[in-house]
């Protein structure tokens, strides 16, 4: 599914130093680019960055890095994070000392400063009114670096600051090459050792040149920049032969972008070895299952098992209105109904998942246990074990801009490439309250008329996630002369990066009333609408 909430996870991954070069992780034919995470909340940011440039890099927690890591993995340079201690304090994280041993191009962000300089005999201090949050500029010296080429064209740089210590000596060999009302040691460098530290953080938005400080970074460290999803694609074809050979592999599809990449990268890997299993909980928008399973077994001829359990999972929906309950009921079927029909493909020894690297980097702390739980769409609960079954993971190293870039290779239509994410238990976490029938019929048309207004006004893809949600109170109204009683529902459109903040749409006024008009006056059962302006946080982009 294409939410974090159907089914239970599996257990989470942990990036296994000298296990993931055997190919499972990263091909060797790329130029690598290592990032140290401290624990800094942008880290995937600093990846993203990267990748935009078609550098490939991976993200491992610091104490996963040691001198054997770095020799395994032969980055080509590295770039250690920003993240929340504090390098006065006894026992807080390093880097491995071997990295400034072996003449590697060597970044470090905030944090990641700091430990650089303390650790070749710098001095990092705390407070003395010195602490930066938020916006902030930098202005340069006189001597010029080749990682600013580009830079201060206007006297100064605006930069994103989020620092309470600060370097109050920078270590031997390095000089300043910018500073700040909090941080006289803004931007510092050996430029012979190609060492260099920014106390901000260029990788996020607030730092509007920081995309260029990181290409000329990588320019100097030597990438080639080819790190293509053209390449991608056949590497990955290439892999999953490699793995599979000639057994078969089923695959859990949902419609959503990740599955649906997943499936077509599979089918054009492996052809007939390949069966797609579709679970439709009867959660669905207006038409979708159609729509699935007529892209891909008219489009694609793939092997696919249209399994029609509606009636199942509403049964045992009924009178559930707590969201919690609503959720492992869903998972729990799913998994039972996903295994009935998976039993039924004979001689299968591998699940297709389409994990993601973001799912890779969640499943791991920076200090390395667990901390957030693979998010459930990318899995099928514990069916791997419990059948006995092998992982194929082909997206595990990407981000979900690069899955749709990988999408648009295999010739996916737009209309799937470009669909907003859709939560794993579907409608019913946007009918809070008790699920029937005729919400859901209700909500599907409502959801499609307000789709299609959006739609039809160019605003689809300016938005991350937009959709209905039917509320549990029916209001009274009034409809020519006769007085109603029916329900109320709250139109939802968020922008956002990753999907882990979020604010509201701007929506003009005038587009609001045409839509609330063509939804009351097209959708027998709702008599009011409202517009969600929650952000998240506080709130969260789905009701439930």
């Amino acid at each position: 599914m294409e939410d974090e909430d159907l089914p239970p996870s599996l257990s989470p991954l942990a990036p296994r130093p000298g296990a993931i070069y055997s190919g499972a992780m990263t091909s060797q034919t790329h130029d690598r680019l290592l990032i140290v995470d401290f624990g800094s909340q942008v880290t995937q940011l600093i990846a993203r960055r990267l990748r935009e440039l078609n550098v490939y890099c991976e993200i491992h927690p610091y104490q996963n890095v040691d001198a054997a890591f770095l020799r395994a993995m032969a980055p080509k340079a590295v770039i250690l994070s920003g993240g929340p201690d504090s390098v006065t304090r006894e026992g807080s994280p390093r880097a491995p000392q071997e990295l400034f041993e072996m003449g590697l191009p060597v970044l470090g962000i905030c944090y990641g400063q700091q430990t650089m300089m303390t650790q070749l005999g710098g001095r990092v201090e705390s407070g003395h009114g010195t602490a930066e949050f938020g916006r902030a500029y930098v202005t340069p010296s006189e001597a010029k670096l080749d990682i600013l080429e580009g830079w201060f064209a206007e006297g100064r740089e605006q930069v994103w600051m989020s620092h309470g210590d600060h370097v109050a000596e920078i270590a031997p060999g390095f000089e300043v090459f910018g500073t700040s009302p909090g941080a006289p040691f803004a931007i510092t460098a050996d430029p012979k050792r190609h060492f260099y530290a920014v106390q901000f953080h260029p990788e996020v938005h607030h730092t509007p040149n920081g995309a260029l400080l990181y290409e000329n970074f990588v320019k100097l460290a030597g990438f080639k920049g080819d790190w293509t999803m053209g390449a991608y694609r056949e590497e990955a074809i290439e892999r999953i032969r490699e793995q599979v050979g000639d057994r078969r592999v089923i695959c859990g599809l949902s419609g959503g972008v990740d599955s649906s990449v997943t499936a077509i990268l599979l089918h054009e890997a492996i052809g007939d070895q390949l069966t797609c299993v579709f679970v439709d909980h009867g959660l669905l928008r207006k038409n979708e299952a159609q729509e699935v399973v007529s892209m891909f077994r008219d489009n694609y001829n793939i092997q696919l098992i249209h399994a029609d359990e509606s009636a199942l999972f509403l049964g045992e929906l009924e009178g559930v209105s707590d969201p919690e309950q609503k959720r492992k009921t869903i998972g729990r079927l799913f998994i039972d109904v996903f295994q009935k029909h998976a039993d039924s493909i004979e001689g299968a020894e591998f699940l297709a998942q389409g994990t993601l690297y973001p799912d890779v980097i969640e499943s791991v702390s920076f200090s390395g246990g667990p901390s957030v739980t693979i998010k459930s769409h990318h899995n099928v609960g514990g069916l791997p074990e419990k059948m006995g079954l092998k992982l194929v993971e082909p997206l595990r190293e990407l981000f979900k801009d690069e899955v749709r870039a990988l999408g648009r290779e295999l010739g996916l239509p737009q209309s799937f490439i470009g669909r907003h994410p859709f939560p794993g238990p579907g409608l019913a976490i946007r009918c809070p309250g008790e699920i029937t029938a005729e919400k859901l019929a209700i909500l599907r048309e409502a959801d499609a008329v307000y789709i299609d207004q959006i739609r039809k006004h160019g605003l689809y893809d300016e938005i991350w996630q937009a959709f209905v949600a039917i509320l549990p109170v029916r209001t009274v109204g009034v409809m020519g002369d006769g007085r109603t009683y029916d329900y109320a529902c709250a139109l939802r459109a968020v922008t956002s990066v990753d999907g882990m903040t979020a604010d509201y749409y701007p929506f003009s006024h005038d587009f609001l009333g045409e839509t609330a008009t063509r939804i009351i006056n097209e959708v027998r059962g709702i008599n009011r609408v409202t517009y969600d302006v929650t952000s998240k946080p506080p709130g969260t982009i789905e009701w439930e």
